[in-house]
Formats: structure tokens, C-alpha cells, sequence
């Protein structure tokens, strides 16, 4: 993990430097930082995933998709400025943009509700941002990562979908399905989402490449689903992610063949300068 200090400039009045918000006395940062948390009857999970989020975050926003436990009650017991968000429409997708779209920080964190992630990792993701990449996507198969919550059915439909992503997009992932990810609210100005479902993770991770935005993938460990049962089905959920990679790679094919016979190309590459 990178550490970014901060220190006055030299000659720089340290009572005129800016503030920052320490995290140790090692390291500081500057961008405010959001926690996206999409939850449905997460009310037994949440204390779990609330207990490892860092204090110094700017601000966690609560994506409520019409729970009919006390979700909300228990998230502003554990969170007084937690920011509630009711979801208007229904899946992951949609309760992720929601989020996005309600975040006033620079950087951008996602976080499930069920206990899986361990906020603690929040700032290897935000350093290695701060360092330089746009996009800090976690894994589960990165040296360092892990999981205890996937089959090897499981295993073998991520590894065979983050192979033909790699291959048909040029990326270079370990691995494909994974929630925990973080990146630079601007980044949302290049990476049009139109996707409800649980792909979204997909769908990000081929437009964070198709946009050329740097990528630096962040070990992580998942741990199981602390409350309640997964909605996740392997054979159903991997069909959809399938077909948003090939309705990627068909945009990619038409984008191209646009480009190839446009007029306005044609003409300007036959000008003088």
C-alpha cells in the first residue's frame, strides 16, 4: 500500500496549509470520500459493515431498496450523518446509480450490505487512486486477495467471463464479478451506466477499459454472507453477465464501422493543414 503524506511547500506559512484529515500519522488525504451501500433487509449486517468503515470518510450514502426490516433505523443508529437514499426502481444496478448520483465526494467506494467486505481495505483502494489510478477495482485472485464465498462452479464462470473480457477488450483483470470497487466521481462522465442488474459490476469494468481510464487492482478478501441467504444464482447470473459482455463487444464492432466510413473523417483526413 502506497502512503501519501502531506506537508507544507517550502517556504509555504504551515498555518496557511490546507487541512487534511489524518487516517494515521502516516498518511492523510485530501479528497472526500463516499461509501455507496446498497441494501435490502441488511438490517442484521449492517453493525457488521459499519464496525470496519474508517472514520475519516466524507460521507456513506444508503441505498434503501424498499426494506421491510428497520434497515434505515439501524443504519442512522450506527451512522447519525448516514445519508439515506429511498430506490425507485429495483436490482443492483439501479440502486448503484442511485448512489452515485447522490454522492458529493471526489472518490467514489461500493460496498455490499451483507457483511462480505472488510472496510478496513477502503484505504489501499483510495491510496492507490490518489497515486494515480482512476479506477481501483478490488479481486478476490489478486496476490493478496481472496474469498470465502464462492463454489467452484462459481470460480470457473469468473475465470472463463474474465477471460473473454480480457481477451475481446484488452484488459487485464484477475477477476470480473466482484462488488468492491472504487474510482473518481469524474469517471462517471465516461462510463454511461444503463444497466439494473447484478451486471453492473461487468458492465463497469468493460467501460472503465473501453474509455481508457487506468485500472489498478486492489487485493481483497470476501468473506461470507454474514446474515440471510444470496440472491446471486451462478448458472442465471452468469448468462446475463454474458450477454452484457457480447452487447459490449457488438457496440464496440458498430462504433468502429462508424468511425471507418465516416464523412467527416473521410474529408478531414484528406485536407491540408
Amino acid at each position: 500500500m502506497s502512503s501519501v503524506l502531506h506537508t507544507p511547500a517550502s517556504g509555504q506559512d504551515p498555518l496557511m496549509a490546507p487541512e487534511y484529515r489524518p487516517i494515521s500519522s502516516h498518511l492523510a488525504i485530501t479528497p472526500p470520500v463516499s461509501v455507496v451501500i446498497p441494501a435490502m433487509n441488511e438490517a442484521e449486517n449492517l453493525p457488521y459493515v459499519f464496525k470496519t468503515l474508517p472514520g475519516w470518510i466524507h460521507e456513506v450514502v444508503l441505498v434503501d431498496g424498499n426494506s421491510t426490516d428497520n434497515t434505515v433505523e439501524v443504519a442512522r443508529e450506527l451512522w447519525p450523518e448516514v445519508k439515506v437514499v429511498e430506490q425507485s426502481g429495483k436490482g443492483k444496478g439501479d440502486a448503484l446509480i442511485t448512489g452515485f448520483e447522490a454522492c458529493t465526494g471526489d472518490i467514489i467506494v461500493m460496498v455490499d450490505a451483507d457483511g462480505s467486505a472488510d472496510g478496513h481495505e477502503i484505504v489501499s483502494y483510495v491510496s492507490a487512486l490518489v497515486s494515480g489510478a482512476d479506477f481501483a477495482k478490488g479481486s478476490r485472485f489478486a496476490n493478496g486477495g481472496g474469498t470465502d464465498d464462492m463454489t467452484f462452479i462459481r470460480k470457473l464462470g469468473n475465470w472463463a467471463l474474465c477471460t473473454v473480457v480480457n481477451r475481446k477488450f484488452g484488459a487485464r483483470y484477475t477477476d470480473l464479478c466482484y462488488g468492491y470497487n472504487a474510482f473518481w466521481r469524474h469517471c462517471l462522465d465516461k462510463i454511461d451506466l444503463d444497466c439494473t442488474g447484478f451486471e453492473i459490476e461487468t458492465l463497469i469494468n468493460i467501460r472503465v477499459v473501453k474509455a481508457g481510464l487506468k485500472v489498478q487492482e486492489i487485493p481483497s478478501y470476501e468473506y461470507l454472507r454474514i446474515h440471510g441467504t444470496s440472491n446471486l444464482r451462478a448458472v442465471r447470473d452468469g448468462l446475463r453477465v454474458l450477454k452484457v459482455i457480447l452487447k459490449e463487444r457488438s457496440n464496440r464492432r458498430d462504433l468502429r464501422r462508424q468511425v471507418r466510413h465516416s464523412p467527416m473523417l473521410t474529408t478531414g483526413q484528406g485536407e491540408s493543414s
